[in-house]
This record gives C-alpha cells, sequence and structure tokens, in this order.
C-alpha cells in the first residue's frame, strides 16, 4: 500500500530531482529520485507542494463587527484594559440595538486574540521548589458556607490551617473568632507541637483582617508580638504582600482541598450536626490524620530537617484588665460577662484565648467563661450565668422583666419558653416570681437538666409549671439515719493486753 510521505522527505527528494536534472533528461532524473516522470514534468512548472497551493478559507458571512470594532471595541479595550467581554457586549447593545445577541461569543473570542496580542503585561507566577524543613504556611479559611451545626445552632467559625508545602503535612484548628493573632498562636503552637519540629521561616498573611481598624501603635504591637513568637521557635517571620495570595499558594490551593474532603466526609455521613463542638473538632482531627497518613514518608524525611522545639509553648493569649461593676460584671470586646457579686469592685486580670477566658485575681486563677462575641453591627453581646445573680434576683423577682440580659440568663430553651406561657398567661407579677424560683431551684438542687425536661412535660400538656410541686419533686429525699452498733469489749481484755506488753518489756 502506498503511503503519503511527509512534507520534509517529499523536500529532500526534490532536491535530489533537482540535482539529477542538471545531467540528466526528465524521466531519467525523476526515477533516480523516485519520482514518477509526469510528477517531475509537473515539479518543473509548479514546484510547489499541494499543500501550499490551497486557497485559504474566506469568511462565509459578512463581520458583524466590522462597522464597530475598530471605531468603538478596541478605544474601550485601551481605555480600561480591565473591562470584561460581557460590559463590552452590554454597551454595545445599549448603543447599536439592531446587534443580534448571537454576536456575543464573536466578540468574546475576537477580544481574547486581541488582548493576545496588544494586551498589558500580566503578572507572571514562578514556580517555586520547596526544601524539606524549610518553609510552613499558615492561613484562615471561612467554613460557614459548609452548614455545620452544633446542637441545632448554625456554626459560625473559620480553620486556622497549616501545611509544609514540602511533605505536605498538615494541621487544622477550629477557630470561633476572627483572624486574630490568638487565633494565629494557638492553631501554629499547636501544629508544630504536633509535628515535633519547626521550620526554618513561618509565612503567613494571616494578620491581615487583624490589623484592620487598628491605630499605628497597635499594629506595631501586633508585629511584635507575632515575630517574637516566631523567635521562639526559632523561625524567621515572613508574610505575603496584602492581597497576592498565589504567593501563599502552597496553602492557597490546600483550602480547596480540605473544605471538598470535608463536605465529601460530610455527605457521608448523613448529617452535619454535631453534638458539640468537641466532637465537630475530633471530626477534623481525623480527616487530617488519615490525610498525613498518606504523605507519612515524606513526612519523616522532612522531620530530620526541622528545627528542636523549645522546652514549653509560649503564650497564646491576649491579657486585659477589668473592673467590676455593680452589676456583678465586666464589659471586654464588646462583650458583657457575669462573675460571681463578690468580686464587685474588684479589678481582675484576663487572659483572652481564642474560646475561653480565665479569670485571675493577683495571681490567683478563680475560674473560666466562654468567650462570647460581639452581634451583628456592633451589638453587644452577652456571656450570662444565671448562678451569678440568682440570689439578687430572689429579692428583687420584677428585675427579670426588663432585664437588659434577660433572654441570655435562660441557661435553656425550656426556661424560656416557660417565661414567655407564664407571661402571657399569670401576669408579669407572677411571672417573674415563678420564673425566678424555678432558676433558684436549678441552682440550689443541681437539677438544671432534668428540672428543664419536667418545664417541657407541663408546657407539653398544656399546663403552666407549678413551682411547688416541682420544688416538692426535686426536694432532696429524707433517709432513715443508719442503726449502728457498737459491741464493747470485756475489761478482762485489757488487763490481759497490759500483762502481755509488760512481759515482752
Amino acid at each position: 500500500m502506498n503511503q503519503q510521505r511527509p512534507a520534509h522527505a517529499v523536500r529532500q527528494i526534490k532536491c535530489q530531482l533537482v540535482q539529477f536534472r542538471k545531467s540528466d533528461p526528465a524521466a531519467v532524473a525523476a526515477a533516480k529520485a523516485g519520482f514518477s516522470p509526469a510528477t517531475a514534468y509537473r515539479l518543473e512548472k509548479d514546484p510547489r507542494l499541494p499543500s501550499q497551493k490551497k486557497v485559504p478559507r474566506g469568511s462565509r458571512r459578512p463581520d458583524p463587527l466590522e462597522d464597530v470594532w475598530d471605531r468603538e471595541v478596541v478605544p474601550m479595550l485601551k481605555a480600561a484594559p480591565g473591562l470584561r467581554p460581557i460590559g463590552v457586549f452590554e454597551e454595545l447593545r445599549r448603543r447599536h440595538p439592531e446587534l443580534s445577541p448571537g454576536v456575543r461569543r464573536t466578540l468574546e473570542r475576537r477580544i481574547r486574540n486581541w488582548r493576545a496580542l496588544h494586551g498589558p503585561e500580566q503578572e507572571v507566577i514562578f514556580r517555586q521548589e520547596h526544601p524539606p524543613g524549610r518553609m510552613g504556611l499558615s492561613d484562615f479559611c471561612d467554613m460557614r458556607d459548609l452548614g455545620v451545626s452544633v446542637a441545632g445552632v448554625p456554626l459560625d467559625h473559620r480553620l486556622y490551617h497549616f501545611r509544609l508545602p514540602f511533605s505536605g503535612f498538615e494541621s487544622a484548628h477550629v477557630v470561633l473568632g476572627g483572624e486574630s493573632f490568638v487565633a494565629l498562636a494557638e492553631g501554629l503552637q499547636n501544629a508544630l507541637w504536633t509535628l515535633g519540629g519547626a521550620p526554618q521561616q513561618h509565612r503567613s498573611d494571616s494578620l491581615s483582617a487583624a490589623f484592620r481598624n487598628l491605630d499605628d501603635d497597635a499594629k506595631e504591637d501586633m508585629t511584635r508580638r507575632y515575630e517574637a513568637l516566631c523567635a521562639h521557635y526559632g523561625m524567621t517571620p515572613t508574610r505575603n504582600n496584602k492581597g497576592v495570595s498565589h504567593e501563599n499558594g502552597s496553602i492557597e490551593s490546600a483550602h480547596g482541598h480540605i473544605k471538598r474532603a470535608l463536605e465529601d466526609e460530610l455527605a457521608l455521613r448523613g448529617s452535619r450536626d454535631f453534638d458539640d463542638l468537641v466532637a465537630w473538632r475530633k471530626f477534623i482531627d481525623e480527616l487530617v490524620g488519615r490525610r498525613n497518613a498518606r504523605n507519612a514518608t515524606r513526612i519523616d524525611l522532612e522531620r530530620v530537617e526541622l528545627k528542636v522545639l523549645p522546652p514549653r509553648k509560649t503564650s497564646d493569649f491576649e491579657e486585659a484588665r477589668v473592673s467590676v461593676t455593680s452589676s456583678s460584671a465586666f464589659t471586654l470586646r464588646k462583650v458583657f460577662y457575669t462573675v460571681p457579686s463578690r468580686l464587685i469592685g474588684h479589678k481582675l486580670l484576663v487572659r483572652l484565648y481564642d474560646n475561653r477566658l480565665e479569670v485571675f485575681q493577683g495571681s490567683t486563677h478563680l475560674f473560666d467563661l466562654p468567650r462570647g462575641r460581639p452581634g451583628p453591627n456592633g451589638k453587644h453581646g452577652h456571656v450570662v450565668d444565671y448562678r451569678h445573680v440568682i440570689h439578687s434576683l430572689r429579692r428583687k423577682p420584677m428585675a427579670l422583666l426588663n432585664l437588659v440580659y434577660r433572654d441570655q440568663l435562660f441557661p435553656r430553651r425550656a426556661y424560656q419558653k416557660a417565661f414567655d406561657a407564664l407571661l402571657a398567661e399569670a401576669g408579669e407579677k407572677a411571672a417573674c416570681k415563678t420564673m425566678v424560683g424555678l432558676l433558684a431551684l436549678a441552682h440550689e438542687r443541681a437539677c438544671e437538666a432534668e428540672l428543664a425536661v419536667a418545664i417541657e412535660e407541663e408546657l407539653d400538656s398544656g399546663h403552666l409549671p407549678n413551682l411547688a410541686a416541682l420544688t416538692e419533686r426535686f426536694a432532696p429525699k429524707d433517709a432513715a439515719p443508719p442503726n449502728i452498733i457498737v459491741a464493747l469489749p470485756e475489761l478482762a481484755v485489757y488487763d490481759a493486753l497490759a500483762s502481755y506488753e509488760g512481759a515482752a518489756a
């Protein structure tokens, strides 16, 4: 079977034909070159290949942009280099209503080709090699779009994400607040101690959001604290340019991978609701652990190049001093916190972590409080424990009616429902007195959860909570004292014992 010769082979044979033709007739030269005589005569008349004789295909229809391209489109592209093709198309349709909507794709292709020839220079991304042990990367990732909830309440949170680009080691930590230094310090230190070493450099743009709305002194203080954190582990702190996410690309792309993996795991789980925050943290830790197990070999190679960790962690909290007001509370970062009333008038030292507050008087640790967050539009948040104020409410139950933090005072939904039902049917005075009595009962008998169940049962049956009956129900059970019988030995036993000790001496 004859096979078509490639173009370069045809050119070589044509050159041979030209050489043979200098001394031989056309038929002889064609035979020596491997051509037929007819082909030799044809090439002498026209040396072009058949592919070179094809007439370029022209347009089959008139150019719909002929009247507007040079006069209108090109000036728009030059004046606004970032203008989207759809914006150009809509402007042309506004100016020329007779223009067919079908020219949109033609316009987009024409703009793309024009920009390839005449457009501005674009930023070049330089791919980097990452030696083992050199670089660690941190960033935060918004997790609200996963739709995770805790005990039925949607969880507004972020994920602190640490990664080593060489081995792919990852660490993830749930952050309830914003992108703060405290969250960065806690997440980074947890990652390093899990890894068992520290890289030479740490890169992050995580403080960009934290710097917002801060004065120069606060920004400088935060920068010093970040540098001190890195110095504690012997790392050189670096930050990529603000708004240039591809400079942190080795972790920016990993954000998408871990979020898609969590999306898959949640879909397989069949539910996005978790009993508590600890369960959600454990769910993430298990996923990250499986991902690290796949890279175990490279992680072991990189661990050899990491720096040795210091003997202990450094601080991953912020400190503030507050004064307890006559409301038995203090306000910090636009959040109102109640404390035991015996602390009214005292100044306290508070350590702020991402998820809790540690409260000290001098150097004595008093207790921990869950950390609250301001509400939307800058509204103050409230972290209220009814146990701190219930003794005063018992003396002034009507204070409950218009209490600023009344809704936050109720520890469970059942108590809120009970108060609403009491207000609707029993009146304000009776409702406040009964509700304060129920809260006092929950505190004094340590039966908050059981009492909430009993209140729910009463409301579901169409009855208001009966304080007297519930007090009787949860009263301590009477117990008969045990009958203890003490048998006294005979006095002769003591005489025998004394005589035995004398003989031994």
